[in-house]
C-alpha cells in the first residue's frame, strides 16, 4: 500500500504540576505540546506518530514538512525498514540526530500503527510479546527549582497516587533526603539532565553514594562523554542514560564504555520503533537493562507501552507527574494507581479523540500530499 498523504499538526495541552509552571526563551512552560504525524495510504486506512517535541517542535515540523514528508510519498507503507533506511541515508548530511531524525521517528510510529492495523493485531503483538494488561509506572516529577517543600508535597502525592518508583528532577542531595523522608518506602530516582562535568560529578556521585537511588540519570555534560560517565561507576550508583543518544551506535559506545546500568532510548528521537529494537538486541545481548524514556502524552507514549510490553522484562513505564486538562488519546496516557494500561486493539490501538483533537490545535494542520495523475 503506497503513502498517499502525510499530515503534520501540533496540539497544546494545558496542565497543572504541582508547582509554578518553569520558564523556557523567556516564556512559562505551561502547555503540553504534541507534534502528531498522521500517514495515510491509498486504500484510507490511516497511522499516528509522533515526533520530537517540546520545544524543537518547530524546527521538527520544518523537517516533515519541507523534507521528510515528500520523501516518502508514493513508498510502500509496509516497507518499514527499507523506507526507514533510505530516509535515514537521505538526510544524513542533514545531522544524524535532532529534527530529521524525529521526524523520521514520527513517520515510523505511524507505519507501525498502519502495518498493525492492516494485520489486525496489536503492535505488541507484531514485536513477539505477549498480552499484558498493564504495565508498572514511575511518577517523573517535574523540576521544582530546589524548593524542598513541594518535592516532598509531590513526592508524597505520587506515592500516595499509587507509585512505587518516583524520580526527581534536581540538583542536589538535599531534594533527595526531601523525597525519601517524605516517601520512605519509595524508590527515588534522579535526573538531572547532563548537569556536571566529570569532577563535578564524580564529587556529587560520591555524596549521594549512601542514599540508595534507584538510579542517577544522566549525571555528566557532554552525554556523549561515555568515559566521563564511566568514571562514576566506581561509586556504585546505577547509572542511566540514553535519551541524547544518536541510535544503535551511540548505545554501543556508552554500554563499550562500561558507562551505564540501564540504557534508555525515545522512541521519537532515536528513529522510531525499528531502532529501538536494535537498542533493545544490542543493550540486551550486553546484559545491559533498557527501561525507555517516554515522558509523552500521544503516540510515542503509546508506541513505548508496546514496546516495553513486549520487550522489558522488568518494565517501567516513565509518566510526568501533572494534570492535564484533557488529551485526544485519553485514556491510555494516564496512569491509575501506578499502572498504565496496554491496549489491546491492532496497530497502537487508539486513535486520537476528533473533538478533543480539534479543540486543542495550535494551528491548522499541514497537508503533504501525492500529485493526483491529470
Amino acid at each position: 500500500m503506497r503513502i498517499t498523504s502525510v499530515e503534520t499538526s501540533v496540539v497544546a495541552l494545558p496542565f497543572t504540576m504541582g508547582g509554578p509552571h518553569p520558564l523556557f526563551a523567556g516564556r512559562p512552560w505551561d502547555k503540553l505540546e504534541i507534534l502528531l504525524v498522521r500517514v495515510e495510504t491509498e486504500d484510507g486506512l490511516v497511522g499516528w506518530g509522533e515526533a520530537f517535541g517540546h520545544a524543537a517542535i518547530p524546527a521538527t515540523k520544518a523537517a516533515l514538512d519541507t523534507t521528510v514528508a515528500p520523501l516518502v510519498l508514493g513508498r510502500d507503507a509496509q516497507a518499514i525498514e527499507t523506507l526507514t533506511r533510505g530516509l535515514m541515508h537521505a538526510t544524513h548530511l542533514l545531522g544524524r540526530n535532532g529534527p530529521h531524525l524525529y521526524a523520521i521517528s514520527g513517520i515510523e510510529i505511524a507505519l507501525w500503527d498502519l502495518l498493525g492495523k492492516r494485520a489486525g493485531m496489536p503492535v505488541w503483538a507484531l514485536l513477539g510479546g505477549r498480552e499484558r494488561a498493564s504495565l508498572p509506572a514511575y511518577a517523573s516529577l517535574l523540576s521544582y527549582g530546589n524548593d524542598l517543600a513541594l518535592v516532598a508535597r509531590n513526592t508524597a502525592e505520587a506515592r500516595q497516587a499509587g507509585y512505587r518508583h518516583i524520580k526527581l528532577h534536581e540538583l542536589t542531595r538535599e531534594a533527595v533526603l526531601a523525597a525519601k523522608r517524605a516517601a520512605p518506602d519509595a524508590a527515588i530516582m534522579l535526573d538531572v539532565n547532563c548537569a556536571w562535568t566529570p569532577p563535578v560529578a564524580r564529587d556529587m556521585a560520591a555524596a549521594l553514594a549512601g542514599d540508595g537511588l534507584y538510579w542517577l540519570e544522566e549525571p555528566v555534560w557532554p552525554p556523549e562523554d561515555s568515559r566521563g560517565l564511566a568514571s562514576l561507576r566506581r561509586h556504585g550508583i546505577p547509572l542511566s542514560a540514553g535519551e541524547n543518544t544518536a541510535g544503535l551506535f551511540g548505545f554501543k559506545a556508552l554500554v563499550e564504555a562500561g558507562a551505564i546500568d540501564i540504557a534508555q532510548p525515545s522512541v521519537t528521537k532515536v528513529g522510531g520503533i525499528g531502532e529501538m529494537l536494535r537498542v533493545f538486541r544490542f543493550c540486551q545481548a550486553q546484559g545491559v537493562e533498557v527501561v525507555p524514556h517516554c515522558p509523552y502524552f500521544g503516540p510515542g507514549f503509546v508506541a513505548t507501552l508496546h514496546i516495553a510490553a513486549a520487550l522489558c522484562e522488568r518494565p517501567l513505564v516513565e509518566v510526568l507527574w501533572l494534570e492535564m486538562e484533557a488529551n485526544p488519546f485519553d485514556p491510555w496516557v494516564r496512569a491509575r494507581n501506578g499502572q498504565v494500561t496496554v491496549p489491546q486493539g491492532p496497530g497502537l490501538g487508539c486513535d486520537p479523540d476528533p473533538a478533543i483533537l480539534a479543540r486543542y490545535l495550535s494551528a491548522p494542520p499541514t497537508r503533504t500530499a501525492a500529485r493526483t495523475p491529470s
